[in-house]
């Protein structure tokens, strides 16, 4: 075998391509000196519960420096901790003690915009129109008669326009410059060598720490159309400001950086294109490893959009060889429990936080769990936002006057926000701060509701049915039954509004998305269901909204897994 085959044969075994990954929000996930704020001794201090929950790695979503205009997703300095987490010692300690316990860590890069703090955009507004620092970022002199009106007429994504125009170092109104989401975060300029040659040092500085893989954010904008031009008319595809065919050389730079370290490093692209052919362009070979596959996420709670959603995604990712890589749910999006409890379960952004509809916590909840099941089984790479695996659900009560999301700033209030699943993690207890902190502490977003108490992770440790052990049973499972071949399912024949698929030829998953109970096959042992089956006349039923893990009867159950079916009940959440 040769040394291109010996590569190709590693990639198609590495640890990326199956494995469970675990989001940590660090400001929300634990606050271990009790000033309110979740941080990196929180962490530490739960890595042998993360390890214990079964995942293979952890994404950390940002814990640079930052003034959190954008919860951490303004970044003042890529290579530093921020004081209210700990310190880069404190976090080379987190990669070193995480890797001893079996965890992989990847870590959250931001490099289509900074903060307004950082260093290289403060000489920018010092140095003044046509510096060389100002060609780091898009500065662009204004439109109208005084250049009164921004250069051109994109928006950003937390509304508004996406340009704000500075006062210059004489005190005048002067230049405006690029900013895609708040005005706090200008963009980078991609064509600039100095800010590539940047970002490849701040790409080495965190894998000579010994980090697995990055989280690429927003990872289609980086590069923007020539000229700027405006998206009104604009009738090329993709919109001027995103998926550009310049971004794919920076993400070839990037991955010749990490094929140069051992350990099988790896990429994560935050990635919502809907157009297949597009998408997976990034997953080429010589590119990024892996992508989210929103699609599911935004699909609704119907057997036929999950099928084809999944079918596509596996046809997608075929000619490029890469895994798909499944997401329900971060901290972008309103939590799974409450989607899934609304008449309308289908996500996107123009719809995507519909505070104040209806919520049935109960029935979101069974469909919170058939889902987790569901995406457990699949092929390919996981992600679990934290919380999911204690069934909690969109925190919509949040007072005004505590909501920090600079989305719910920019829209004046038209959209609330992104700060309901955010709330901190209850870990104990049956009052503020549910152990997130030390007792008597307050935390930062000081909201969590009453009813959590019986969703804390002391209270569901131990406890038959509840969602922290079916996640537990369901990651041990996962890893008993390894997936073969993470290219595609072999589905069954199956009922309306059943899915029946394999994933190996001991392994089998159906979920009934239907609102009648629906006989199990005669030929499969329950390993594991997400609510409990209930007895017909001919044998056990499969209830509305819950999935179930079979094995071929003539196998037998690994050694370590001793959970059977019906063990697993479903428990409806309280308020």
């Amino acid at each position: 075998m040769d040394q291109q085959q010996t590569e190709q044969q590693s990639e198609r075994c590495a640890w990326w391509r199956g494995a469970a990954l675990y989001q940590v929000y660090p400001r929300s996930f634990a606050d271990g000196d009790g000033d309110g704020t979740g941080d990196l001794a929180g962490l530490r201090a739960r890595l042998p519960y993360l390890a214990e929950l079964g995942v293979d790695a952890l994404w950390i979503s940002p814990w640079y420096v930052s003034p959190l205009a954008d919860g951490g997703y303004d970044i003042a300095d890529y290579r530093d901790i921020d004081p209210a987490f700990g310190t880069l010692a404190e976090a080379e300690l987190l990669i070193a003690e995480a890797h001893d316990a079996g965890l992989r860590i990847v870590v959250d890069l931001v490099p289509n915009h900074c903060s307004d703090r950082h260093p290289w955009f403060r000489a920018a507004l010092a140095a003044g129109p046509g510096s060389p620092e100002r060609a780091h970022f898009h500065f662009r002199p204004g439109l109208g008669e005084e250049g009164e009106l921004p250069p051109n007429d994109w928006r950003s994504h937390f509304g508004g326009p996406a340009w704000q125009r500075v006062a210059e170092p004489d005190g005048r109104p002067g230049e405006w410059y690029l900013h895609l989401f708040a005005p706090e975060q200008p963009d980078w300029n991609w064509e600039n060598p100095e800010v590539r040659a940047e970002f490849a040092s701040v790409l080495r500085f965190w894998l000579d720490r010994g980090v697995d893989g990055f989280r690429i954010d927003v990872t289609d904008h980086l590069v923007k159309e020539a000229g700027l031009p405006d998206s009104a008319g604009h009738h090329g595809h993709p919109d001027p400001w995103r998926d550009q065919d310049g971004v794919h050389a920076v993400y070839r730079d990037w991955r010749a950086i990490t094929d140069g370290y051992p350990g099988e490093r790896m990429f994560v692209a935050e990635l919502w294109e809907t157009d297949p052919g597009r998408f997976c362009r990034y997953l080429r070979p010589d590119e990024l490893h892996a992508a989210f596959n929103f699609a599911l996420l935004r699909a609704p709670w119907a057997a036929e959009d999950y099928r084809q959603v999944i079918d596509a995604t596996f046809a997608a990712h075929a000619p490029v060889g890469a895994p798909p890589t499944w997401v329900l749910s971060n901290h972008d999006t309103t939590r799974q429990v409450t989607r899934f409890g609304r008449a309308d379960t289908g996500y996107g952004f123009d719809r995507a936080r519909r505070h104040g509809l209806p919520v049935d916590l109960a029935l979101g909840t069974r469909r919170a769990r058939a889902a987790a099941l569901l995406v457990l089984a699949l092929p390919g790479g996981v992600y679990v936002y934290q919380g999911d695996e204690l069934g909690l659900w969109e925190v919509e009560s949040i007072p005004d006057e505590l909501r920090q999301d600079p989305v719910w700033l920019r829209t004046g209030g038209a959209d609330r926000g992104r700060d309901g699943c955010r709330v901190p993690l209850p870990w104990g207890g049956s009052r503020s701060p549910f152990g997130f902190g030390p007792e008597g502490s307050v935390p930062w977003l000081d909201v969590q509701p009453a009813a959590w108490k019986d969703l804390s992770v002391a209270a569901q440790s131990g406890t038959a049915g509840s969602q922290l052990e079916l996640y537990r049973a369901a990651l041990r499972l996962r890893r008993a039954h390894p997936c073969p071949d993470d290219s595609a399912v072999h589905w069954l024949p199956s009922p309306a509004r059943v899915l029946d698929f394999t994933r190996s030829a001991d392994f089998r998953c159906l979920v009934n998305f239907g609102p009648e109970p629906v006989p199990l096959p005669v030929d499969g042992e329950p390993l594991l269901a997400s609510g409990a089956l209930t007895d017909g006349p001919d044998g056990p039923l499969l209830p509305a909204d819950t999935a179930v893990w079979l094995r071929p009867a003539s196998r037998s159950a690994p050694a370590s897994v001793s959970a059977s079916a019906s063990t697993w009940t479903a428990v409806p959440p309280n308020g």
